[in-house]
C-alpha cells in the first residue's frame, strides 16, 4: 500500500481551481456548466508510463459509449471512493461530493473539464486484455457443528505471520498437529465444501447462521488473511482430467454431485485457502459490498479489482467489454484487487451478491480495453 501512495504522491497533488465556468448554475456548493459539453480539440498530454502499463491520452470521443452511460450509479461509488481518497484525488472530492445531486450531463462535462482519458496498454504495446469478474456468495451455515453442517471456516491461526506460507488445504484437512493449531478459531460451519471454496475464492461473503438457540442473524464474512499459498483453480485440473469442458460453478457442482469419492482430490488441487473475521451486517451495509483493497465498500456493477501496478486505488476508469456473457461500456472505480488480477489491461468485475451475481462471476471471462480518468 506504501508503494501506491508514494506512485500517487509522485504525480501531485497541487491544489485545483474552483470549478466555476462562466455563466453556469450551480448545484449544491458545486457550480456546473449549463446547455453542450466542454470543447475537447486541445492538445493532448504526453504519455505516462506506469509500473505495469502505458498510458496514452486520447480524445473523449474514443470512449464507447461515453455520452449513453448512467453515470450517477457510478458517482455511488466514487463518493465512496472519496471516503479514502490517495492525495491525487482527494482535491476533487468535494466538488464530486456536489455533484452527487446534478444531472447526468452535468456530471459528464464536469468529467470533460476535469480529467483526461488515457487509454491503458499493456507494456508490450497491447490495448486488449480480460475481464472476470466475482461476487459475494450468500450462504446458510451454522454456529456450531452438526450433521448438516460440517465445513469450518476459520479466523487467522495463532501464529499465522511465523510460517511463511503456511500450511496446505490438504494438510490442513489432514494432520493433527495443524487441526489443533485451528481449534477454537471457527467462526462458522457450512453444508458443503464446494460453497466453502467458492467463499474463499471471492474473498468474503454473506452468512445467513443458525445460532445454538435457534435464531438467525445474517453476518458478513470479510477476508483477513490467507496461508499464502499459490491459488490453482480447481476448474482448470478438472479440465486438464477430462472431467468437465465447463468449468462454471454449476459444472463443477455437477461433477461434484457424480463424483463425491473424489471431491477432496479436486479440493485439495488448490493449495491456498483463506480465513475470515466476522463483521456485523446492518441495513447500510447490506447495501453494498465488502471493502476492498482501498478500503472502502464495493458497489456492484461499478467497483472493479485492478493491478495496482498499473492503475492506483480510487482511480475512475472507463471500462468496454463484448462477448457472450455481457457487453459492457461504463464508469468503474479502481477499488479491490486479487492475486489472480495481474497485469496492464487486467480488471475483475464485482457483479453483487446472491445466485444472479454468481452466475455472472462464473461465466464472465471476455476481452477488455480500459481508459484512466486522471486529473488534468
Amino acid at each position: 500500500m506504501a508503494l501506491i501512495v508514494g506512485m500517487l504522491a509522485a504525480c501531485g497533488s497541487a491544489p485545483l481551481p474552483p470549478y466555476a465556468p462562466e455563466s453556469s448554475p450551480t448545484v449544491g456548493a458545486v457550480a456546473v456548466p449549463k446547455g453542450g459539453l466542454p470543447d475537447d480539440t486541445g492538445a493532448l498530454p504526453s504519455p505516462i508510463l506506469k509500473a505495469k502499463s502505458r498510458w496514452t491520452a486520447v480524445r473523449w470521443a474514443e470512449l464507447p459509449g461515453f455520452e449513453d452511460d448512467a453515470l450517477h450509479e457510478a458517482w455511488n461509488a466514487w463518493v465512496k471512493s472519496c471516503e479514502r481518497p490517495g492525495p491525487v484525488f482527494a482535491p476533487l472530492c468535494r466538488e464530486v461530493r456536489g455533484l452527487s445531486i446534478g444531472g447526468e450531463q452535468d456530471q459528464r462535462a464536469w468529467l470533460m473539464t476535469r480529467l483526461q482519458p488515457y487509454r491503458v496498454d499493456a507494456l508490450s504495446g497491447s490495448p486488449e486484455g480480460l475481464l472476470t469478474a466475482y461476487f459475494e456468495p450468500v450462504l446458510e451455515g451454522s454456529r456450531v457443528a452438526s450433521a448438516d453442517f460440517s465445513v469450518p471456516l476459520y479466523q487467522p491461526p495463532l501464529g499465522l505471520a511465523k510460517r511463511k506460507p503456511w500450511y496446505t488445504r490438504q494438510e490442513i484437512d489432514t494432520l493433527a498437529s495443524v487441526q489443533a493449531a485451528l481449534k477454537g478459531r471457527e467462526i462458522a460451519f457450512l453444508a458443503d465444501p464446494v460453497d466453502a471454496l467458492v467463499l474463499q475464492i471471492q474473498g468474503s461473503g454473506r452468512i445467513r447462521l443458525t445460532q445454538p438457540d435457534g435464531t438467525q442473524a445474517t453476518v458478513r464474512l470479510a477476508f483477513a488473511g490467507s496461508n499464502e499459498q499459490p491459488y490453482k483453480s480447481v476448474g482448470r485440473w478438472l479440465i486438464d482430467q477430462g472431467a468437465v469442458r465447463d468449468a462454471s460453478w454449476p459444472a463443477i457442482k455437477a461433477w461434484v454431485a457424480q463424483n463425491p469419492s473424489r471431491v477432496n482430490e479436486m479440493l485439495w488441487s488448490n493449495p491456498r485457502t483463506v480465513f475470515f473475521r466476522e463483521e456485523a451486517l446492518s441495513e447500510l451495509d447490506a447495501a453494498f459490498g465488502p471493502r476492498g483493497a482501498q478500503g472502502v465498500a464495493l458497489t456492484p456493477g461499478r467497483s472493479i479489482a485492478v493491478d495496482p501496478g498499473s492503475i492506483p486505488y480510487g482511480t475512475p476508469v472507463w471500462l468496454a467489454s463484448n462477448g457472450p456473457t455481457a457487453r459492457l461500456q461504463k464508469l468503474v472505480l479502481a477499488q479491490d484487487t486479487g492475486s489472480a488480477i495481474v497485469g496492464g489491461v487486467r480488471a475483475d468485475y464485482f457483479a453483487g451478491w446472491g445466485a444472479a451475481a454468481g452466475e455472472l462471476a462464473g461465466r464472465l471471462k471476455q476481452p477488455l480495453r480500459l481508459w484512466v480518468l486522471w486529473p488534468k
